[in-house]
């Protein structure tokens, strides 16, 4: 069975080339920053190239961009040429069978500005620590906490 499900978000905007004939069909090639975890501080990622045809490039070169976090499912394939230089040059990549939005657009560009913003504070929905401030009149005694 060769199948892939990957989490991650696009590099740079995708690359999209339409087929030559009368049906012209979308190929969509990208590449997703896959976080690879080795302890809790230290966090890499793994960079792996993508290539999505017909409707699923077309949904990629019309909805994503740099920094769109993405959920593919696919399959592994693998192929070689042979380069200008006459050097064989062998290639592996993803391709999309299936592909969904992993945030919201909200998330996202809230996300986006968060990298902008970071050293700004909210203070209305901020208590700090991460936690949302108790609107006045709410009784101590009705949270489900101590």
């Amino acid at each position: 069975m060769n199948k892939v499900i990957l989490m991650g978000r696009l590099t740079r905007d995708p690359d999209v080339r339409y087929s030559q004939g009368e049906q012209a069909m979308a190929i969509a090639r990208f590449t997703l920053a896959v976080d690879r975890r080795f302890r809790r501080d230290e966090q890499q990622a793994d960079f792996i190239s993508c290539v999505a045809f017909a409707r699923q490039g077309e949904f990629i070169e019309k909805y994503a961009h740099q920094g769109t976090k993405l959920v593919v499912e696919g399959r592994i394939q693998t192929g070689s040429y042979t380069n200008k230089d006459g050097n064989k040059v062998y290639t592996t990549d993803v391709v999309v069978e299936n592909c969904e939005f992993a945030e919201s657009k909200a998330t996202a560009s809230n996300s986006e500005a968060s990298f902008q913003a970071a050293s700004r504070p909210d203070p209305v929905n901020d208590a700090g620590g991460g936690f949302m401030n108790i609107p006045d009149g709410v009784d101590d005694e009705g949270l489900p906490f101590n």
